[in-house]
């Protein structure tokens, strides 16, 4: 195992009455810099050449851009010595992880992380290290999954690299083997999935149930796994198609390939007697990193996941940072954070009230790897 960043040493330098705030400037950045804003931190905002012009319109939010030739780049010595030199505790999200890569965040880039920066990449279905080992260890419900398209024996959504938009996934269901064939060699030849990597594509049983995504929050300060928030997504093409009368659908079907990527969120609420599952979901996932990636996670995480009709809870993905569905409460706040604080706050004010507390409280190394 190769060494690991010591919070100490990372904070070594640091003027903590003076932190800033940044993130690679996609995905979740405006809910970070705006609930950073709120707690009275700098933000700062990485940006890529001819991607930035959200974060220079929304001007309030963000005090100072970083504009990148790729996002990639922000683990040059340059880029690291600016974000070192201003007190940088860095908020990771999902493009940081496509983007940078796991090996640079890991080993190339000694900015304090708000999260376990190791857990990122347990975010994959496939390697030595993904989130089945976790939620398996929790002795959480998860789909079945397959090792080979020949094992198929039952309804299947078939997760694998997009051959276009290198960041998504290609999605499909597949009733059964010969269906899967069909659907995969017509997928190839339409250029939504590439042949050679098959060996990448994660098989899981098809479940049938309510969508949610459950976005929770370990805090350190106050000793706590919170459920701040749930949201549901929201796909394209997938949200038009459902939206046409079923015999339209069925028409289309030959001619349409339905891509499930993610393009937006909507707000959602549970049954209220769910949540004493949901709370228990939430604290066995957090005891299981613990012991296998030690110290666990840090902040927040989301679970994405189904109830079925037996109200069982199924685990289908898992994100170990600030989600994208966050979103929808920016400058609002979310439903469930009311009932700890008193007032709605956002998940990216959220992540900022524990960066204070732990400031104010002593408890920063204990945040940050």
């Amino acid at each position: 195992m190769s060494s690991r960043y010591s919070p100490k040493k990372l904070l070594e330098g640091y003027n903590k009455s003076s932190i800033a705030v940044a993130t690679i400037a996609s995905h979740s950045a405006l809910d970070v810099f705006d609930g950073a804003k709120d707690e009275g931190f700098k933000t700062i905002a990485v940006c890529q050449k001819g991607r930035e012009k959200p974060y220079v319109r929304f001007k309030r939010v963000v005090d100072q851009l970083i504009v990148l030739d790729r996002f990639g780049n922000i683990v040059e010595d340059s880029i690291v010595n600016i974000l070192r030199s201003l007190n940088t505790v860095f908020i990771p999200n999902r493009s940081f992880s496509v983007y940078v890569g796991y090996e640079n965040i890991e080993q190339r880039f000694p900015v304090p992380i708000l999260g376990n920066r190791y857990l990122l990449r347990y975010e994959e279905r496939v390697g030595e290290k993904t989130y089945y080992s976790i939620l398996d260890e929790a002795g959480i419900k998860r789909p079945k999954t397959f090792t080979h398209p020949d094992e198929i024996d039952r309804p299947v959504m078939v997760k694998m690299p997009h051959a276009k938009k290198r960041v998504e996934r290609g999605f499909f269901v597949a009733i059964d083997r010969d269906d899967f064939w069909k659907k995969f060699r017509r997928l190839v030849a339409d250029g939504v999935v590439r042949e050679n990597e098959l060996g990448r594509a994660s098989i899981e049983e098809l479940i049938i149930g309510a969508h949610f995504n459950v976005n929770y929050f370990v805090s350190i300060a106050r000793k706590d796994v919170e459920i701040i928030s749930i949201d549901r997504r929201l796909q394209t093409n997938l949200d038009g198609f459902l939206r046409l009368p079923a015999p339209i659908q069925n028409e289309l079907t030959n001619y349409i390939d339905v891509e499930m990527i993610e393009i937006g969120h909507e707000a959602a609420t549970i049954r209220e007697s769910m949540l004493e599952k949901l709370f228990d979901v939430g604290d066995r996932f957090v005891d299981a990193s613990k012991k296998l990636e030690p110290p666990g996670i840090i902040g927040p995480f989301t679970l994405q996941l189904f109830v079925t009709s037996d109200l069982d809870v199924v685990v289908f993905d898992v994100a170990f940072r600030i989600g994208g569905g966050t979103n929808i409460y920016m400058g609002i706040g979310s439903q469930y954070s009311k009932l700890y604080f008193g007032r709605p706050v956002s998940m990216g004010r959220r992540v900022a009230i524990e960066l204070r507390e732990c400031i104010e409280g002593g408890c920063l190394e204990d945040i940050v790897t």
